[in-house]
């Protein structure tokens, strides 16, 4: 998760305000990733730095009036996508290359809504992507994305304290800043 790390950290410089928008279907499997990834991360943040965490589900276009609301100065869109590589690999997907990634089950291509977002309301979009392992009706979420969710919500919040703190202050608290 370290590579992840930096390009988060560079993803994520200057934030003042951060959305996280979790897209994907409870029903498949590995899917709700994304959903995961912002439950876990609702009711985050401080007094000096705001996370607000939305579930987009399979239409995460739904959620921009509140995002649009909420005005953050960068967005993480956190979805499984098949990205060839092990189970619970998690990347950032690069702009030119969304409209050509295999995301889940959502209406609206990510790349019209990463655009629509950064157009609207001027904001830095990051697109995350978790390899999922089953995408089966009904299936439990696998080990390995269960894992990469857990890494990827402790990875946010340690940065979002460096946005907050400058990473001085994560290492005085005995946090890893890479």
């Amino acid at each position: 998760m370290e590579p992840l790390k930096a390009q988060l950290r560079a993803a994520l410089a200057g934030a003042r305000r951060l959305a996280v928008l979790g897209a994907g279907s409870d029903l498949l499997g590995d899917d709700r990733a994304g959903l995961l990834v912002a439950r876990a991360l609702q009711g985050s943040g401080g007094t000096s730095f705001s996370i607000a965490a939305f579930e987009g589900g399979t239409a995460p276009e739904n959620q921009t009036g509140e995002i649009r609301r909420y005005r953050p100065s960068h967005l993480l869109v956190v979805d499984a996508a098949e990205l060839g590589g092990a189970s619970g690999e998690v990347a950032i997907v690069p702009q030119e290359s969304i409209a050509t990634t295999a995301f889940s089950t959502h209406i609206l291509p990510l790349n019209l809504l990463a655009e629509y977002m950064q157009q609207s309301i001027g904001c830095k979009v990051a697109v995350i992507g978790i390899q999922p392992k089953t995408m089966r009706m009904e299936a439990p979420i696998s080990a390995e994305v269960g894992s990469a969710v857990a890494e990827l919500v402790l990875t946010i919040r340690e940065l979002a304290d460096e946005c907050a703190h400058g990473p001085e202050a994560v290492l005085r608290t005995g946090m890893t800043a890479t």
